[in-house]
């Protein structure tokens, strides 16, 4: 039987100034006014309105300016892998939908020539790319080993491949593997939906989301109702689960909200001659959030939004130890804008650290040693398939922003539960113990940049639904 956990008992921050001294009162008032969608969520210390402040007027800023920065601009991706559990026969209903590859010469020096964790710029550092790709077909490397520099090898490859892992990483070296320009090919509507589109989202929902037979009531928000097991019947079910499960629930449910929330905001308004308009659609954000179309639930699903973002939040908080040695730099063959891109990272770090009041991870999988182990893997293991059920979507947007999202927020569980790697982190070189490739580098803060989006669009959306009354 799973162990279940008591929750703790919230405590609401009263004093926004303390987060945000230029707060205006007015700013504030607005958030107050908003009554269903506020106060402390379910199974943390935080509340609505400190989140509203602190992502929007903090972190909101700052992350626009990083995930601009040429490091965190390209992501090397596999769009080409077939779904693993159904032949894939959707397309997307606008040429939007479609993904363009960045051609190689325009990828910066230093990205282009590393592979794997090699992101820093010792490792990235030769004297000349072909140089280094000729040694690689001779096998250069291979033939100067010793047998104990081989042992040490593989004993590191054994180690990374039993990390904490809840995606499924691309092989970056991978002939279909493309590298994309995320600024060219950004997150918006493009269409796709329907029975494909269904399709993905129910097999997340219904299939990992730890949902017992006995409960009939889909937890899709794409399905229709069934039966009279809708509103609190099904919420007092999932507040019996363990924390575990519940987190795993509203990780879920907070992404496909963020999600939802990026669609509305960039909906194609117009095709015009040649030059889309694209902008925020309050209709569909109704029809998506809106409480006579969800029957109540879309401010609970809402609320996973924030509660993802705080599990989010608090992996960047963690993990800044890892990036704030001095070997490490983002490096992408530009000094000038390594430089600047380590700063802007280093400053969001400080401020994440600084948030008071973080999700306390240390509440899961604390139980019975055995009993806490099985379930951590059950909970990794869900969560790596729905990465790879990232592989069945139809549109190659969806999927590569989709497939991006999933490994960020993988990421972030990996960093939450690998603390005693992370503190023994060696000050002056690389550690075997926790390692991030570039690849996870780039989903984790494009990830987290997308919810941050996600709350100040919501506040726009706010703004404008005032405005029509």
């Amino acid at each position: 039987m799973s162990r279940q956990v008591k929750r703790p008992q919230a405590v609401q921050c009263s004093n926004l100034w303390l987060l945000l001294n230029h707060c205006s009162s007015g700013e504030v008032g607005l958030l107050e006014r908003h009554q269903q969608l506020t106060g402390v969520l379910d199974d943390c210390f935080c509340d609505i309105e400190s989140i509203d402040v602190f992502n929007n007027f903090k972190i909101f800023p700052l992350m626009q300016k990083l995930i601009d920065r040429d490091f965190f601009r390209y992501y090397r991706v596999n769009l080409k892998r077939p779904c693993p559990f159904w032949p894939d026969d959707s397309h997307c209903a606008i040429k939007d939908c479609q993904v363009e590859p960045c051609p190689e010469s325009k990828i910066p020096v230093g990205i282009k020539s590393g592979n794997y964790n090699k992101y820093s710029q010792a490792a990235n550092t030769i004297r000349d790319i072909k140089e280094c790709e000729q040694a690689h077909e001779l096998g250069a490397i291979n033939s100067t080993l010793s047998n104990q520099s081989k042992e040490a090898f593989e004993d590191w490859a054994h180690h990374d491949d039993a990390q904490d892992h809840f995606c499924g990483l691309d092989d970056e070296t991978s002939p279909d593997a493309e590298y994309v320009d995320l600024r060219l090919n950004p997150e918006r509507y493009t269409g796709y939906k329907g029975p494909s589109a269904w399709r993905v989202w129910n097999s997340i929902y219904e299939e990992n989301c730890f949902k017992p037979r006995s409960v009939y009531r889909p937890l899709n928000p794409l399905a229709p109702s069934r039966g009279d097991d809708d509103g609190e019947g099904f919420y007092k079910w999932l507040e019996g689960l363990c924390l575990e499960k519940r987190v795993f629930y509203r990780l879920i449910s907070g992404l496909h909200s963020s999600i939802n929330i990026h669609l509305c905001a960039e909906y194609l308004l117009d095709e015009g001659w040649g030059k889309p308009i694209w902008g925020p659609n309050v209709h569909e954000f109704r029809r998506r959030f809106g409480s006579a179309d969800t029957k109540g639930e879309g401010t609970r699903w809402l609320k996973n939004l924030y509660f993802l973002y705080l599990i989010e939040l608090r992996a960047l908080s963690k993990v800044a130890p890892y990036f704030e040695r001095a070997f490490i730099n983002l490096y992408t063959g530009n000094s000038q804008e390594d430089s600047i891109t380590k700063e802007l990272l280093l400053q969001i770090f400080n401020e994440t650290k600084a948030f008071p009041m973080h999700f306390d991870e240390s509440s899961m999988f604390a139980g019975h040693k055995m009993e806490a182990k099985r379930l951590k893997e059950e909970f990794r293991l869900h969560f790596k398939n729905i990465s790879r059920i990232m592989d069945c979507v139809g549109c190659s947007k969806c999927r590569l922003w989709g497939t991006l999202q999933t490994q960020g927020l993988g990421t972030a569980l990996k960093i939450l539960f690998s603390e005693k790697e992370i503190k023994n982190l060696p000050e002056n070189s690389p550690s075997k113990g926790f390692q991030l490739t570039r690849q996870e580098i780039v989903a984790l803060l494009n990830a987290f940049g997308r919810l941050s989006t996600s709350i100040k669009e919501l506040h726009n959306f706010r703004t404008l639904l005032k405005d029509q009354r």
